[in-house]
């Protein structure tokens, strides 16, 4: 699970954004999107007159937190917030506002609460609005139960969720399993309409590529949406010059792997849910602490995308400076006091800061300093330059029970990069059965449907991809980000190194063998600007590239973008968009039909 902290009354709320990304380094006005939502929602609160209860979907609370204060809530009406659960619902309020998802069981939740209210002979007013839209099945289960005369129905447009100056989630939980696993292309729409309000705000998109086949869907659907626009699209310039999606199906190996940036780290070992980090309590502490990690902590922004390696380093560096600075404190001169008081306030926010990671990096430390870390990362090193697991490691790892999501994660990374054996396969999917329970053979199946774990038959693609797209660099650098392969201590990730080439000269097109080795459809197109509008990218701009992942992103593979990004003189700068921001456990658990994975905790 990856969503906000639940509120359950006005003392409890969705996560404040008083430390949220201002959003004003972006390179496109980001705080736009944010507005709009801020505004459709206040529409939303406002269409229902007086007091009122906010009843919230749980994977919701966390997203709209990064758009909406409590204090914005009440000043339209919410007395109370509630997250949605079903059994009985108890409140005082006589209208309630559901703000959810079109999900099937939310609406059976639903149905009981206000079943439960008419037998007890209280009379409210109830309003459902959907986000981002409704569905008629959601419809027809509340007319099933018995209660769809009793609501008022609306939608809430909220699509995009701008989480810092660079990077945008639709925050769909089940995009990656309904898209991939079920055929569901609903997610997908979600995409193109998303795409579709970018236009309208930012202009349309001169260049369009895409890998994989939700991808070409995806573009199917944004070029028939601007068509069915007709003379009614915005006569804006562009402020995008070119659209890349990357299908997360076309690579399937990089979210295997152990995230070895500093925020990647942080995601895998203790979780970041919307952006904030559930820090637990030290002795002297009651509650955990919530860390907002994102561009507005200028200590954070100069640590996230380091290799953890190159942590301690650049954090022993910022204390020295830290304490540096306070040492002229003792200013002789008028002049050099007002200089140190005009440092003061922002010296003291990083020195706070600069505790907090410190602690947090410790934590970390304790795990990637032990044995089984090392062992674990030395056999997904292995994986990726093309060393087949030793069988006594995997049974290993399942005879002392550890996670059975590692042991899912290196065993699908094997069956992606190197292949398993009939009798290996066999082998492990009877092990896993007998060990860890014979309910998690669905989630094997779903494995194998997806193809991330299932028996070696005719040729792996892999090796040959690994060599022409330089997939492992021997003797990286993790102190000097010039490769994007610093990010897995050796290994590029092969859907960053397919948005690399998309920006080296012929593009795809010049690497057609390896984009064919990839699998799924290549796809480039080219819009035409409506009549009278000029690009103006080269005038009066640097060039501007939307990367949206379809299936989710880790926050390494985030980090590798931004490196991209930073080369001057030799790229565009880079805004990130995706369904949902993943990491490999959160990504497995999304697939499976019984729990595997335990809630992210702090190192030990």
């Amino acid at each position: 699970e990856r969503s906000g902290p639940p509120p359950s009354d006005n003392n409890n709320p969705p996560p404040a954004e008083a430390n949220a990304s201002a959003l004003n380094n972006s390179v496109i006005p980001l705080s736009v999107i944010k507005e709009n939502g801020r505004r459709e929602l206040i529409d939303v609160l406002d269409s229902v007159r007086g007091k009122k209860g906010l009843v919230l979907d749980p994977k919701f609370s966390g997203p709209l937190g990064l758009i909406a204060e409590v204090s914005l809530l009440k000043e339209h009406g919410v007395e109370k917030i509630y997250l949605l659960n079903p059994g009985r619902f108890n409140t005082e309020c006589k209208s309630i506002i559901y703000l959810v998802r079109p999900k099937v069981n939310l609406m059976k939740a639903i149905a009981e609460h206000i079943r439960g209210h008419m037998a007890d002979g209280q009379k409210k007013d109830y309003s459902i609005f959907f986000v981002p839209r409704r569905t008629m099945i959601c419809e027809r289960v509340l007319e099933e139960e018995g209660v769809y005369g009793e609501i008022t129905f609306g939608e809430f447009h909220l699509d995009l969720i701008p989480f810092d100056d660079d990077v945008l989630s639709l925050e769909l939980e089940t995009a990656f399993k309904e898209c991939f696993l079920e055929g569901d292309r609903t997610s997908l729409f979600y995409v193109a309409r998303s795409l579709m309000k970018l236009q309208s705000l930012f202009g349309i998109i001169p260049q369009i590529k895409g890998k994989g086949t939700a991808a070409k869907l995806v573009i199917d659907m944004l070029l028939r949406m601007r068509r069915e626009m007709g003379s009614d699209e915005p006569t804006i310039s562009p402020e995008i010059d070119q659209l890349i999606l990357i299908d997360r199906s076309v690579d399937l190996v990089t979210p295997m792997c152990t995230q070895l940036t500093y925020e990647g780290l942080i995601d895998e070992v203790m979780g970041i849910n919307n952006g904030i980090l559930d820090l637990e309590p030290s002795a002297d502490q009651k509650a955990k602490k919530k860390i907002m990690l994102n561009s507005a902590d200028r200590v954070f922004q100069d640590i996230r995308n380091l290799n953890f390696t190159a942590l301690g380093q650049v954090l022993n560096a910022k204390a020295v400076e830290i304490d540096k600075y306070y040492k002229e404190r003792h200013a002789e001169s008028i002049s050099e006091l007002k200089r140190f008081m005009k440092k003061f306030s922002s010296a003291q926010q990083e020195h706070a800061s600069l505790t907090v990671h410190a602690d947090v990096a410790g934590k970390i430390k304790k795990l990637t300093s032990s044995a089984p870390f090392h062992k674990q990362l030395e056999a997904e090193q292995n994986l990726l330059a093309g060393v087949d697991l030793s069988n006594d490691y995997l049974e290993e790892c399942i005879n002392r029970q550890e996670p059975l999501v590692k042991v899912l994660r290196l065993l699908c990374l094997q069956s992606l990069t190197n292949g398993i054996k009939p009798k290996q396969f066999e082998f492990f999917k009877r092990e896993i059965l007998q060990t860890y329970g014979f309910e998690h053979l669905f989630t094997l199946n779903n494995l194998e449907k997806l193809g991330m774990f299932k028996k070696a038959e005719g040729k792996n693609n892999f090796p040959q991809i690994r060599k022409a797209l330089n997939l492992v660099v021997e003797d990286i650098d993790e102190q000097n980000n010039t490769d994007i392969a610093y990010v897995y201590s050796g290994y590029a990730p092969l859907s960053v190194r397919l948005v690399e080439s998309a920006f080296k000269q012929g593009g795809w097109k010049a690497r057609d063998e390896v984009m064919r080795l990839v699998g799924g459809p290549t796809i480039e197109e080219t819009q035409q600007l409506p009549e009278g509008v000029v690009d103006n990218v080269g005038a009066t701009r640097s060039g501007v590239t939307l990367v949206f992942f379809i299936g989710g992103i880790t926050f390494t593979e985030i980090a590798a973008l931004r490196c991209i990004a930073k080369r001057k003189g030799e790229f565009h700068d880079i805004i990130v968009a995706t369904t949902k921001l993943i990491n490999g456990n959160s990504l497995m658990n999304s697939i499976t039909e019984a729990e595997i994975v335990p809630q992210p905790t702090s190192a030990p």
